[in-house]
């Protein structure tokens, strides 16, 4: 399946950080043995291109991506390390451009409604709210607003617990990051509540 369709099925985005390469793609490995389709890898973490085709090799059902990217270039080299998908913090026109003509699907970041004119007049048809969890879900409903049909992934910031509430206001899914699998549990390979939390996330989720 592509990005969209597991979004859509699952409502719920794995977003993995960490300085240490071996770490997060056995963190990969636990998220999809425990039920997470698709995973984004932030440009952040040590090795990350290594991590993107590794999770490739290794997780050939599973859907992973490369967030964090920031310039064209690191769009490219997420693209030919075998990411299929690609997630920008923010979206400056040459990076957006960059973004949407990758040829994988892209979630450009954006937080104002003028930043989601720009994302959408350049292409884009579903988009990153970052850093969503200072906001709230509220946020979100108002923001979609003057744009209901467009299909958002609110990331940043974001508890478990909540998760349910932002599909409630109109989410595609939600990006969650260390509220899923924390710096330390990747340091300390503690992998039963990273688990533990992957299921409340997906019992979490709004119906539909």
């Amino acid at each position: 399946m592509e990005l969209h369709e597991v979004l859509q099925e699952q409502r719920v985005l794995a977003v993995l950080r960490g300085d240490d390469a071996a770490g997060v793609v056995a963190a990969a490995e636990v998220l999809a043995g425990a039920g997470i389709g698709a995973i984004e890898v932030t440009w952040t973490v040590a090795d990350a291109e290594r991590v993107v085709t590794t999770l490739r090799e290794r997780l050939p059902s599973h859907v992973i991506g490369a967030g964090t990217l920031t310039t064209p270039g690191e769009v490219a080299r997420a693209v030919g390390a075998g990411a299929q998908f690609v997630v920008s913090p923010g979206s400056p026109a040459e990076l957006l451009d960059a973004l949407l003509g990758s040829g994988v699907p892209a979630l450009p970041g954006v937080l104002t409604p003028g930043e989601v004119v720009a994302a959408t007049a350049a292409g884009a048809t579903a988009v990153k709210l970052f850093p969503a969890g200072a906001f709230g879900p509220g946020y979100l409903g108002q923001l979609r607003g003057p744009f209901p049909t467009l299909e958002v992934v609110p990331t940043g910031g974001i508890d478990v617990p909540s998760v349910g509430d932002w599909i409630a206001r109109g989410a595609l899914a939600v990006g969650l990051s260390t509220a899923l699998c924390s710096h330390e549990d990747v340091r300390r390979r503690d992998w039963g509540p990273v688990e533990a939390r992957a299921h409340a996330a997906l019992r979490s989720r709004a119906p539909g």
